[in-house]
């Protein structure tokens, strides 16, 4: 069992903890074309933070229930930043538990 698991679980929950306390958690389900986009991080039919919140978080989740194999690497506070801009202060937080979550998925090399 990879000893990273319950520090990326964590790191799940610390991520979807910021995007409620920013405001930026929907209750209202994209349509299920937004939530198909074939394009890197849905860029054309989501904004970042809904796709946190309705493809990455849900199959992070997932893979870590299942035991199923983990990104060898992960660039999600990047996007993050590049997907913010201006908002870095605001999303401080946010942008720590997603580097966390960046790190611990490399420190598997």
């Amino acid at each position: 069992m990879d000893s990273r698991l319950s520090a990326l679980a964590d790191q799940l929950l610390l991520i979807e903890r910021e995007l409620r306390l920013l405001g930026w958690w929907s209750v209202e389900t994209p349509s299920a074309e937004a939530l198909s986009s074939k394009e890197p991080f849905c860029v054309d039919t989501l904004d970042f933070e809904a796709w946190l919140q309705w493809i990455f978080l849900p199959r992070m989740k997932q893979v870590l229930e299942t035991d199923g194999p983990l990104p060898p690497v992960s660039g999600i506070r990047e996007m993050a930043e590049m997907s913010w801009p201006g908002r870095e202060a605001q999303a401080r937080a946010l942008l720590v538990a997603l580097g966390e979550f960046d790190r611990l998925i490399g420190s598997a090399r």
